[in-house]
Formats: C-alpha cells, structure tokens, sequence
C-alpha cells in the first residue's frame, strides 16, 4: 500500500478525464474516486465503460484529465509498473495462444508478473486455476475448450498474487448461470479487503455482489451511488397494468400475464416497488436497451 493509499484509503483517483478517438469522445470528464470494495459499472454499449476501464487497466492514457491508480501515474513508466505488479485484469475481448494448455498460458502470464520461482509459481497457477473450476481441464489446448471455459482461464490469470486491484471488462459473458454463481463468491470475497472495479450488463450481478453501482452513458456519470439508491430513482414510476400504455417509456409483460411499466405513470395507477433494473433503464433511456432514444 502506498502512503496515499494509506491517508486517503482511496485505489483509483479519477479526475475530469478525457479520452477521444478522432472526433469521438469515448470519456467526457469523468470524476471519480474508488477504494476497497466492489464497484460495478453500468452502462449500454458504447457508454464509454470499456475505455474507463483500460485507461484504469493502463493499457491507454487520457487524452486530459487526471489519473492516479494504486497510488501511481499511469502517465510514467514506472508508475505503469507498479501499478500492474498489483494489478489483475480481464479485458473485454481476450487474445490467447490456441496451442498452450491452459496451465500453460496462465504460467506464461505468471512469467510476466515476474514469478521467477518454479516451483512457487507453478503452486500459484494450480490455485487460481482451481479457484475458477478449471482443474479438469487445465492440461487442454486453449484451442479445444469452449468460449465460456477460456473466459475463465483469462479469469484465472487476473487472480494471480490476489492483485490489491481487479479490473474485469464483462466478466461473466459467455459464463453459464452455475458458473456465474461461483463468479459472484470469489468476486464478493476479494471485495473485502481488495479493489474490484467490473463493468456488466447484469443488473443481477451488481444487485448481488457490488456495494457501489456507476451509471455511465456517453462518457459521463449519470449516477453514483449504492444499488438500493439507484433502484430508488424509479420509485413512484414503476406500476402495473393488465394492458399494455402507449405512454410508457418502457413496458414488458410477465410471467403472471401482467404488464411492468416504467415512466409517468397516469393517474390511478397500480404503483410497484421499483428494482436497480427499473432506475438502470430510467437513468439510460432507449439506449440500456440498444433502441435509440
């Protein structure tokens, strides 16, 4: 831990940062602080989470703005160093060499964070690979394992060393439900002394395991808050109806027959205890469902 981190128990300063790609501004002023804990991000696609995240993960740099990561300037090479010595991250879209076994690519990406002990590092391997359910097939060829089994192996390598800072980029895609449980555990349990930031579009995952939820669209914050606050911004604008209302902003028929329905509610209405899904869907409009606003 640095001294910063100590006084402030902050991980991650943020501050009105920027990041363009031509004329597209991915990241538009952010502002925000992170310490211990679970923090999810919500957002639709192309809401800039990904870009926040790599900047996070240094693999880019703001184009303005301030960065500071586990006490470190990203914008240094030696703080690039520190930083991921201390750092585990899955990106979005993962690479990997189809003809290692996956011990292999996870040893290989130990040789990288620097384990030069054989043995030691070899014991490290065998337990985030066990961690992550993967001890049956942990001697295959990346190549055979199907894509939700290589999400986990590019789980597994984040984990090594137990990193004061887990970075995951939609870390359950591919993932199925029984698998995603265990995600939840072993996220939920690094959360307790440790800095995991996820992005996701499983409001599900942020209601179970994140004590903090950042709405972003556009590049910017909508909200910042705990999960019951951002379900309470759809409090009094959630009810339900036997028919479907035209002036609904978003409305979906459930399992009962019954209509949900998010927006202004007309008068006499029937109103329903609002979810994080219903404040999620408010705050991003059509584009939390990829319908354009």
């Amino acid at each position: 831990m640095t001294d910063t981190e100590a006084t402030t128990g902050t991980t991650i300063e943020i501050a009105e940062v920027h990041k363009s790609f031509g004329s597209t501004r991915a990241v538009d002023g952010i502002t925000l602080d992170l310490g211990p804990g679970v923090t999810g991000l919500l957002g639709p696609n192309g809401a800039g989470k990904t870009t926040l995240l790599r900047m996070v993960a240094t693999v880019l740099a703001p184009s303005d703005g301030t960065l500071r990561v586990l006490g470190h300037d990203p914008a240094r090479a030696d703080g690039r160093l520190a930083i991921r010595r201390r750092l585990g991250y899955v990106p979005q879209e993962t690479g990997y060499y189809p003809s290692f076994s996956a011990f292999d690519f996870v040893d290989y990406v130990a040789i990288l964070k620097e384990m030069d002990d054989r043995r030691a590092r070899h014991d490290e391997v065998r337990r985030v690979l066990t961690e992550t359910g993967l001890v049956d097939v942990m001697h295959k060829r990346m190549r055979t394992l199907s894509g939700g089994l290589r999400r986990r192996v590019i789980l597994a390598q984040s984990l090594l060393r137990t990193p004061d800072l887990l970075v995951l980029d939609e870390p359950v895609s591919g993932i199925d439900p029984a698998q995603r449980l265990g995600f939840r555990e072993l996220v939920s349990r690094l959360g307790e002394a440790n800095t995991v930031i996820l992005s996701t579009h499983q409001t599900e995952d942020v209601a179970s395991m994140c004590q903090r939820v950042v709405v972003v669209d556009l590049g910017r914050v909508l909200f910042d808050g705990t999960p019951p606050a951002l379900a309470e911004v759809a409090r009094g604008r959630v009810w339900a109806s036997d028919a479907p209302d035209i002036g609904a902003q978003r409305s979906w028929r459930g399992p009962d027959g019954r209509y949900r329905l998010i927006g202004e509610p007309p008068s006499g209405a029937e109103p329903v205890e609002p979810t994080i899904e219903d404040g999620y869907l408010l705050l991003a409009g059509g584009r939390a469902t990829g319908v354009a606003a």
